[in-house]
C-alpha cells in the first residue's frame, strides 16, 4: 500500500456546526488498542494549533479506537467498536470551533480527491487546507475516521482496494460520520460497462504494470524545457514554448510553470525587473503565446518581506525589493509594458489559486488557437 496525502478542510459555511458529542457503546473485552501514531499526532497538533483550536493535556484514559481482533472479516473488512474515551496518544484534543471539516482519504496519490473536492469547494468560501497524513494501512486509516468523528467531519476518498474502501464505509457508518466514495461508484460502472473486474491497486502500487505513453513523454519533456527556461533563462529558447508568462518578482511565475508543464506545456517565464532591458525574443514571439501576471501591491510587498526573511535578512536590513515605493515603481513599469503590448492578457492574481490561474490561461490559450471570438484584450481577468 502506497502512502499518500490525506487533507483537511476547514470550511467557514453558514452551517450549524456539528455536534462533537458521540454516543460510544461500551466496548467488548478482549480488544485490541490502536493508539494514534506520532506522525499523525503531530500532523493533527500543527493543524490545530495554526487554526487557534486548543490543545489539552488529558486527566485520564488511554487509547481512542479499539478493533476486536476475534471480529469476523469479510473482504478484508474490519469490524469496530467505539469506545467511551476519546483522545490521541498522550494527548487529548478538543476542537470547538464554527468551521466544517472535510478529511480526504486515499491509498494513491490523493490527485483525485483532491481536485474533486477543490471543483466543489469553488462554490463555496473555504479559508484553510492542510496536507501531510499518510495512509498506508488499516490502522492507520481507522485513525483518520476516528479524529473525523471526533471533529464531526465528512470524511471523502478515493479507496482502490475494495476491503480498504468497505472498512472506511462501515466504519463512517459506525461513528455516523457523512462519507462520500468518489473512486467507487465509477468504478463499478466501468467494470460493469467492459465486463472486467477492477484490479484494486493503487495508481503506482507496486506490480502494476502500466505501459508508458507518448502523453507520459510528452509531459516529461514538458517539465524538463520549463525547469530550463525558469526565471528568464535561454531567452534564445522563448520561441520554442507553447507558453510564455512575464511579470514582477514573486508574482507566481515559476510555480505557476511547473503546474502548466505538468499538464504537458512548455512555458518559459521572464522577470519585469525596473530598470532591466527585457529579453528582445520577448517580443519577437507569437504575442498571443504571452501572458502578463500582475498582483495588488501591499500583497506583493507581504511576499517579498516574507521572501527576504526566509533568505535571511533580518528587519534591520533595508532593501527596496520589498519596499511600498520600490513594489509600485515595478509594478507601474510593469503595467506600462502590458499596455505596450496589448495583446497579451494580463491576469490579476492576487487571490488566485495556482490552479485558477492555469484555468484562465489555459482558456484563452485554446480559445485563441481555436480562433474564438474573444472580447478585446484590455481588462485583467
Amino acid at each position: 500500500m502506497l502512502a499518500c496525502p490525506c487533507s483537511a478542510f476547514n470550511l467557514r459555511a453558514t452551517a450549524a456546526p456539528a455536534n462533537p458529542d458521540i454516543s460510544d457503546p461500551e466496548p467488548e473485552p478482549k480488544v485490541r488498542k490502536l493508539k494514534g501514531s506520532p506522525q499523525f499526532n503531530r500532523w493533527y497538533r500543527a493543524r490545530a494549533l495554526r487554526s487557534g483550536h486548543k490543545l489539552e493535556r488529558p486527566s485520564h484514559g488511554t487509547g481512542a479506537l479499539e478493533v476486536n481482533p476475534s471480529a469476523q472479516r469479510t473482504s478484508g473488512t474490519l469490524s469496530l467498536e467505539p469506545t467511551s474515551t476519546a483522545n490521541d496518544s498522550d494527548r487529548e484534543v478538543e476542537v470547538t470551533d464554527s468551521g466544517k471539516p472535510i478529511y480526504m482519504v486515499s491509498d494513491g496519490t490523493g490527485w483525485t480527491a483532491e481536485h474533486s473536492v477543490n471543483a466543489a469547494l469553488g462554490q463555496f468560501e473555504h479559508c484553510l487546507v492542510d496536507r501531510g497524513c499518510p495512509i498506508d494501512d488499516v490502522e492507520r486509516l481507522m485513525e483518520i475516521i476516528k479524529q473525523a468523528a471526533k471533529e464531526g467531519a465528512l470524511l471523502v476518498y478515493t479507496l482502490a482496494d475494495p476491503s480498504m474502501a468497505e472498512s472506511a464505509k462501515q466504519a463512517c457508518k459506525l461513528w455516523g460520520i457523512p462519507s462520500t466514495d468518489i473512486l467507487g461508484p465509477i468504478t463499478e460502472a466501468i467494470a460493469a460497462h467492459l465486463g472486467v473486474s477492477p484490479s484494486g491497486l493503487p495508481r503506482g502500487a507496486a506490480g502494476r504494470n502500466i505501459p508508458l505513453s507518448d502523453e507520459y513523454f510528452r509531459r516529461i519533456e514538458a517539465v524538463e524545457f520549463t525547469i530550463k527556461q525558469d526565471d528568464g533563462a535561454l531567452p534564445q529558447n522563448l520561441s520554442k514554448a507553447g507558453i510564455v508568462l512575464t511579470g514582477v518578482s514573486r508574482t507566481g511565475k515559476t510555480p505557476l510553470s511547473i503546474y502548466l508543464a505538468q499538464k504537458g506545456y512548455k512555458v518559459a517565464n521572464v522577470p519585469i525587473v525596473k530598470g532591466v532591458a527585457l529579453p528582445k525574443g520577448l517580443f519577437e514571439v507569437d504575442p498571443e503565446k504571452v501572458f502578463g501576471l500582475t498582483i495588488n501591491p501591499l500583497v506583493l510587498q507581504t511576499i517579498r518581506k516574507a521572501r527576504a526573511k526566509s533568505l535571511g535578512f533580518g528587519d534591520n536590513a533595508r532593501s527596496n525589493y520589498s519596499e511600498m515605493a520600490y513594489v509600485k515603481e515595478e509594478l507601474e513599469f510593469a503595467r506600462k509594458v502590458f499596455a505596450q503590448n496589448p495583446t497579451w492578457p494580463v491576469i490579476e492574481v492576487t487571490g488566485k489559486a495556482i490552479e485558477e490561474t492555469a484555468a484562465v490561461i489555459l482558456r484563452l490559450y485554446h480559445d485563441r488557437k481555436q480562433k474564438c471570438s474573444m472580447p478585446r484584450i484590455s481588462k485583467r481577468y
